[in-house]
This record gives C-alpha cells, structure tokens and sequence, in this order.
C-alpha cells in the first residue's frame, strides 16, 4: 500500500490569537500537501519569532528553551511519521496528529477504505466488476471536493445525511463524456457498492455504527426491450457499407441466436466450438458467474461464425470475432439502429434479451431450458427476461380455442 508521498513539518505562530503580547506557536504537519496543526502550548513575542525559519531568535535562555523544546517537537512527530510508515498505515497529516497527541484510536479514512476493499477483492471479483468500484470511488472523491472541499472523510462521519447528500450529488452530476445525469438505477448501483465498503469497514470494527441502518436502496424494475422478430430481420439482413459496423451487427445477431454476452462473446476462442454429430455447439463458461454454458447453434449462428473463420483481427486476438470494446459496440449499434429505422435505445445488452423473448420463449422453449442457455445459476434470474409478447398470447389462445372446439 502506498503510505505517503511527502512529508514535512514547520512551526509557526497565530498573530490573531496575541495575548499579553505574545503569539501561540503551532506545528504545522503537510502529507501530500494536506496540513494539519498542533498547538504547543508555547508562545513568544512576535518580535523575538522568525518566520522564515521557523524558529525563535535570539541568544536569552528563554529563547534557546524554546528552539530546544521546538526540535524536540519535530523529532516526535518526525518518529510518529516514522512509525505510521512501517507499520504500513495509510499516512495523513491528521493521523500523524493523532499520534503525537497520543490518541488510542487508529484513523481510518473513506479513503483507506476504498484502499483495502480494492486489495482485499482484487482477484476475488472480476476486473470488470472491480473497474465499476474504482467509478464509484471516483464520484466519491469528487462528491468530498464538491461537498466538504477535501480529499477524505473519517469513517466516524459518515452517516444518514452523508448519504442523502451523494445520493443528490450523482443525481446532479453530468459526466463530461455526455450530458445526461445518472439514472435513478444507475444511482442505487453506485450506492450499493458503497454500502459493500461500509459492511467490510464495520465488520473490522472501523466504524461503530452502519450509516445505512435506515438508508433504503429502492431500485426501479426496468421494462426490459428486445427487437421484435420483423425488427431483427430488417436489422441482420440491412446492406451496410463499412466493415466496421457489419462486424458489430454480425456479433449483436450471433447474440441475438445464441444469447452469450458482450463479455462471454468477446472471450470466445475456436476452442469453445465443438461438433456433436451434426450439430455445432458452444461450449464456455459465463465470464460474468462462470457458470458453464452448452449451447446448440442454430443455423443463423453457424453462417455467422463461418463468415468470420479467417477474420485476420479475430485471429490476430486469438478470439473468434474481432474485438471492439463494449462502450464502442454500443454507439455503433446506435448509428445501425437509425440506418434501419428502428427507434429502439440499442445496446448489446438488448442481444441477450432477444434471445431469451423473440428467439426462445415465443418458440415455445420452457423457461427452464433458457435459464440453462442464458447461464443463470436461479430460475428467479431468468424471469426478468421472460416477458410473454402479444402475438405469443394470441398464438397460444388460438390453440386453445381449438383445442376446446370454441
């Protein structure tokens, strides 16, 4: 863990606190440019004080006691510095302060925090998961800059109306990537990993008390969207003219036919397809919960992936597709959605959707089996996407109908 950067410590005097016409004199620690002061119970008179130095001046023995108590001063904290250092503390000035003055307690911070979470979990949780922590902590320092003019927080402040108030704060913060605020959903999620932070920081006895004791996390349930079987058809078969946006086209249908992921499709090597008879498969394992997959590849998958066997980029990477970031996927497959006239906030996202609505569960596939292709380890999980569409309904109406001779 990175302990500190810089360290230093000056003396000085308080020309607004003069008693009896003479000033207090304080020591002033800076780690990494934050300051903090101790009051020394010493004063002097101003004309008898360089400020330059620091320092007393002058030869009278009350002068040299005071220098000499001063350095003392210095070599204290100096050692309490020392002492942080080696035990592998996360060092501020305040802390440094703490222990001079002899405080019991150890300092802990939002900060180190932060700090031993990502050491903690860093392998435990994946990179990707853990790239959405190192987020909220960035709107978490930018909330302490915004809000408290400081860099870091004691654990001890953190409570009810801390919370209210980062809560307001991503509500009205616009990112300068694009101008619309966070989503109410988008908000919980940022909320809740610090709510994970905080658990781990009162299961180690840092914090007294759980500032989310009465702090409730309400996420909205969000109308899932898919294309419709007309809108994927117009989509897969639309002549576009780049390369670029036909490979992302081509990665979203082989998503559409085979419900993988953004991530799990981006991984896929030739090693993950095999033959079985007949038939080609794919078998993996989710990056996300790395549950293991078999998926049977219908005949839109196969063209797709036969298309791409000598892709020199898919190749290159040692993947199946050529590999095009997530956040890139998402705009290109934006600009596809207005070539094809579909009005539909598209993201890769909505792939998987697809799959699991307009490919499987209209075509009578049991839930069950789809909860088995998706890679969920609960039904529960698999029931957010089975949303039953209108001409499902009627179909299946339309069978009873006759099934009962109406």
């Amino acid at each position: 863990m990175q302990t500190s950067k810089s360290f230093g410590i000056h003396f000085t005097t308080r020309s607004d606190k003069v008693r009896d016409g003479k000033s207090p004199i304080y020591a002033c620690i800076t780690v990494n440019r934050q300051r903090s002061y101790i009051a020394l119970k010493q004063s002097i008179d101003p004309a008898h004080w360089n400020s330059r130095k620091g320092a007393a001046k002058g030869n009278r023995s009350e002068i040299k006691a005071i220098n000499h108590y001063l350095e003392e001063v210095r070599i204290a904290v100096g050692n309490c510095y020392k002492q942080m250092q080696l035990k592998g503390k996360l060092i501020t000035a305040s802390g440094v302060k703490s222990l001079y003055l002899g405080e019991d307690k150890d300092v802990y911070t939002l900060s180190r925090l932060c700090e031993y979470h990502n050491e903690k979990e860093t392998g435990a949780i994946k990179a990707s998961t853990m790239k959405h922590y190192h987020v909220t902590q960035r709107y978490l320092s930018r909330f302490l800059k915004a809000n408290f003019k400081k860099n870091d927080i004691y654990l001890h402040e953190l409570d009810h109306k801390f919370l209210l108030d980062f809560e307001v704060f991503l509500r009205n913060y616009k990112p300068n990537d694009h101008q619309k605020t966070i989503q109410h959903n988008g908000v919980m999620k940022h909320i809740v990993r610090l709510k994970k932070m905080v658990n781990i920081g009162v299961d180690l006895g840092w914090l007294d008390k759980d500032p989310f004791g009465s702090f409730r996390v309400k996420v909205h349930k969000v109308n899932r969207t898919q294309l419709t079987a007309d809108e994927l058809a117009v989509f897969a078969g639309k002549k576009l003219l780049t390369e670029r946006l036909e490979a992302v086209r081509d990665m979203f249908v082989f998503s559409c036919y085979t419900g993988l992921s953004y991530i799990d499709i981006s991984q896929l090597r030739s090693d993950n397809i095999e033959r079985d008879g007949d038939d080609l498969w794919i078998r993996t394992l989710r990056e996300k919960t790395l549950v293991p997959v078999d998926i049977p590849l219908l005949p839109q998958a196969v063209v797709i992936l036969k298309k791409y066997e000598g892709n020199r980029r898919a190749i290159f990477n040692g993947r199946v597709f050529p590999v095009i970031s997530n956040q890139k996927m998402n705009c290109y497959l934006k600009e596809i959605a207005g070539i094809c006239g579909i009005s539909k906030n598209m993201t890769f996202h909505m792939a998987r959707h697809t799959f699991a609505t307009t490919i499987a569960l209209s075509n009578g596939v049991p839930l069950e089996t789809v909860s088995k292709l998706l890679g969920h380890t609960k039904i529960t999980t698999t029931q957010v996407y089975a949303k039953v569409l209108r001409n499902k309904i009627s179909a299946d109406m339309k069978a009873l109908k006759q099934a009962i001779g109406g």
